[in-house]
């Protein structure tokens, strides 16, 4: 049975983020994706232009009438916005006993851009953070969720995941990629343990919603695994690949998408089940 995966998250127009760039990992992890929106984003590689909220009462309409038809495997939560929308969201994940909740707190685009209003990371800890199984901050998000300084080193992360872990949520997968070192080093905290995952860093400037498709592809995995640290170490794998490839992609000319779907194109030959005389061949792309 092929899992059903949903997104609960704001727009990005260049499908290098958000819901475009869940739904894509979703696909390349072989899981049929599903969508709720809660913000509509014009933004692209450069930037984010303006942020126009879906109205809280209608993001609970999208859920309910989605959850009370398909059965739903696991749940990425990105970009909510707003205070009134991260408690309606909270609710129906208690409503409706949603399993594998993957939280991406989305407040800070890679641009700069604010995507969360300052207001609303106290609901967004208070009220969302004790309903989801996991948390992937980065290093800004978590001192942001906390309340203070930012790190600078690796080690002190292990003990700032268990005081993430404090606000009541299960497990924290801290991302150290904004620390300056050759190796990216994040830390996945568990019932007391921290685990060190070690990455080499990729170099390329084509790093556009890392953050969106690394949660999106542990939730995805995480329906065909037991375990969430096997899930989070494939997921890091697999982010790890569409980063080396993002460069055959030309897209923008700001800080260019990752290559979601890497596995099965990469631009120099045709993707599976297409031959040459298919009409629908176009160089390494699905048309």
């Amino acid at each position: 049975m092929i899992p059903n995966v949903l997104t609960i998250a704001g727009t990005d127009p260049s499908g290098g983020a958000g819901v475009q760039a869940d739904l894509k990992t979703f696909s390349a992890h072989r899981t049929y994706g599903m969508s709720v929106i809660t913000a509509l984003v014009a933004q692209t590689t450069t930037g984010v232009s303006s942020v126009h909220p879906v109205p809280a009462g209608f993001v609970a309409d999208q859920l309910r009438t989605l959850l009370d038809d398909v059965r739903v495997d696991a749940v990425k939560i990105g970009m909510l916005s707003e205070a009134e929308i991260i408690r309606v969201v909270a609710a129906e994940l208690r409503r409706y006993a949603l399993p594998n909740v993957v939280l991406d707190p989305v407040m800070v685009a890679k641009s700069g851009d604010r995507l969360l209003a300052a207001e609303a990371v106290t609901a967004l800890r208070e009220e969302l953070l004790p309903h989801v199984d996991l948390v992937t901050p980065n290093l800004p998000e978590a001192a942001d969720l906390l309340g203070e300084p930012e790190l600078d080193d690796t080690e002190n992360m292990p003990a700032q995941a268990a005081r993430l872990a404090e606000l009541g949520v299960p497990r924290v997968l801290l991302k150290g990629g904004h620390l300056a070192a050759r190796h990216s080093v994040d830390v996945l905290y568990t019932a007391g343990k921290a685990e060190f995952l070690h990455g080499r860093r990729v170099d390329t400037d084509n790093d556009h919603g890392t953050g969106c498709t690394l949660s999106a592809a542990v939730a995805a995995l995480r329906t065909g695994t037991p375990d969430w640290s096997v899930a989070v170490r494939e997921a890091k794998d697999y982010l790890t690949g569409a980063l080396r490839a993002a460069d055959l992609l030309d897209v923008g000319h700001g800080h260019g998408p990752v290559h979601h779907f890497h596995r099965w194109w990469d631009g120099t030959e045709d993707p599976p089940g297409l031959s040459a005389g298919d009409p629908a061949r176009h160089k390494g792309a699905i048309s």
